[in-house]
């Protein structure tokens, strides 16, 4: 019996929901786990189901099947293998936590991804990179040949086939053309104290104020500078006695842990953009226990 993923986005009416599960029951369609949401100010209805195929309905059958439906109700809607990897580029620069926790989390199948690479503007992480037998690629970016090194990265996503690119502390700003075409296929990891603490030394600029709170936020990308649609936050209480090193500790702790949340909930089709928010259903059972380790 095979395990398959369904999500749904279309505007709100009556109807919906019936439509879709009497579907997949006519199909032998067992739905083992349901989310929605119906947005009241934009009108939008998004659902999530998984579901388990127990008379043998293939993926292409139940897709072209589910084609009055779509056009019906004017949704877009796509279905997948539950055990379908997603290929996802890494990208890091010269802070490596956030890209040693993914690889760890990889690794251990914790983060059930297929990575196709790690880019990089340094060779910092080459050999940590090498040796989990992943490709490296080093990209130079610089003022002038900013245009020519994002054509570089594009070949690269085109001929690895990555679906998702994970900014894992990558410190180089996109350009607004890159950031229109990967639409929805890039997330970023950035301390929460921006905008209040902008530029070098945002963790000592925080000590020095007294802040009590530190954080992270994990958003998609794009052309407004880290003010993407936000898919995860956490926060860590700080004391006084506390030293503007420790907040660096504590907040890439809390950096990895953010940002590690926010790829799976996006590999396992969890995330909704709408508008300027994101609507992040729970963890499907049984994925709950490996999003929350560490």
């Amino acid at each position: 019996m095979k395990s398959y993923v369904l999500t749904v986005t279309c505007k709100s009416t009556r109807g919906i929901v019936a439509a879709v599960t009497g579907f997949l029951a006519e199909k032998g369609c067992y739905i083992s786990d349901s989310s929605q949401f119906d947005d009241l100010e934009t009108g939008l209805f998004f659902m999530r189901l998984t579901f388990i195929s127990q008379e043998g309905a293939k993926l292409e059958e139940l897709r072209e099947g589910f084609d009055p439906i779509i056009k019906r109700f004017g949704m877009t809607m796509d279905i997948r293998d539950s055990e379908e990897r997603m290929k996802v580029l890494l990208m890091v620069s010269r802070f490596g936590h956030c890209l040693n926790d993914l690889l760890y989390r990889w690794k251990i199948g914790a983060l059930p991804i297929d990575i196709v690479g790690v880019v990089s503007n340094h060779f910092d992480y080459q050999k940590v990179v090498v040796n989990h037998d992943i490709p490296f690629h080093c990209i130079k970016v610089t003022k002038e040949n900013k245009p020519k090194a994002e054509a570089q990265l594009l070949e690269l996503v085109e001929q690895t086939g990555a679906e998702l690119i994970v900014l894992a502390r990558y410190m180089q700003v996109l350009s607004d053309a890159l950031c229109k075409k990967m639409s929805g296929k890039i997330i970023n990891i950035h301390h929460s104290f921006l905008p209040s603490f902008k530029g070098a030394n945002p963790y000592k600029q925080a000590y020095e104020r007294g802040v009590k709170l530190i954080g992270a936020t994990a958003h998609y990308v794009t052309a407004d500078l880290d003010e993407g649609p936000i898919i995860e936050q956490d926060i860590a209480r700080i004391t006084h006695a506390q030293s503007a090193e420790d907040y660096v500790s504590i907040g890439r702790d809390v950096e990895s842990q953010v940002l590690a949340r926010a790829v799976h909930a996006h590999i396992h089709h969890r995330t909704f953009i709408n508008g300027n928010r994101v609507v992040v259903f729970p963890p499907s059972p049984g994925s709950y226990a490996s999003e929350r380790m560490g």
